[in-house]
């Protein structure tokens, strides 16, 4: 896994690259007056520029496969750091869960999760049947959770939306509602969980959404870890085989 995600000989353009890009972010919050988000979205846009060409030499050198699952930990990698930011803004720095809204503040929005969730289980089934192993049917099946779960928030939100609407209220959003699981989620208010051993279960129906999403998407990127790395000592062991 660390020999897939090194820069190789990309090493000093990879370095150059986000130097210039966090410095350049730096000049546009300071001297620009841009919001914290905008200069996170400069460092990724500029960032993808070497991101595109080690890509494109590990296609060469691995085939499409391992090439897509490096860049999957990489975007999940992101992903994941996002959220961790979140978790520190809300439990450490004590920001309330409308503050806490990571690196990329804009993008905390319904309809992006819902984006993001399906196009991450778009790649995995394009991986499927090509990285087979006992790790990653584990991340395809909480993958597909995961997804439902922003599913539902989804659709939640577009009704809930729709009533605003008929009510007259145009000027409140309704970001941050519950999904299934947590504290007022579907699993704490259905009369077939009331009263059930599922209620009882610690953080299940009493976790915020910040923490249950914190959690889902932590689990989501250690299966992916483990995934990737079976498969590629896999690949090493067959290709030494053939050697």
């Amino acid at each position: 896994m660390i020999a897939l995600l090194h820069p190789r000989e990309q090493t000093r353009f990879v370095l150059g690259m986000f130097a210039g890009s966090l410095g350049l972010g730096l000049i546009e919050m300071r001297w620009l007056g841009w919001p914290l988000w905008a200069a996170t979205a400069t460092v990724l846009a500029l960032m993808l520029i070497p991101g595109i060409v080690k890509w494109r030499v590990d296609v060469r050198r691995y085939g499409w496969v391992t090439a897509v699952l490096g860049i999957l930990v990489a975007a999940q990698g992101f992903h994941s750091v996002e959220h961790l930011v979140q978790w520190i803004q809300y439990h450490v720095l004590q920001w309330t869960p409308r503050q806490a809204n990571g690196l990329l503040s804009a993008a905390n929005a319904e309809w992006v999760h819902f984006t993001w969730n399906w196009t991450v289980l778009a790649v995995l089934m394009l991986l499927y049947g090509r990285v087979r192993n006992v790790w990653f049917w584990l991340l395809l099946a909480w993958t597909i959770a995961h997804t439902l779960e922003h599913t539902y928030m989804f659709v939640r939100h577009l009704d809930v939306l729709a009533e605003l609407r008929r009510m007259g209220v145009t000027s409140v959003t309704a970001q941050g509602l519950p999904g299934v699981l947590g504290r007022d989620g579907w699993l704490a208010r259905s009369p077939v969980t009331q009263g059930t051993f599922v209620c009882r279960l610690p953080g299940i129906t009493t976790a915020n959404r910040l923490d249950i999403h914190f959690w889902w998407n932590t689990g989501e990127t250690l299966l992916l870890l483990l995934a990737a790395n079976t498969f590629l000592l896999k690949q090493r062991r067959h290709t030494h085989v053939e050697s």
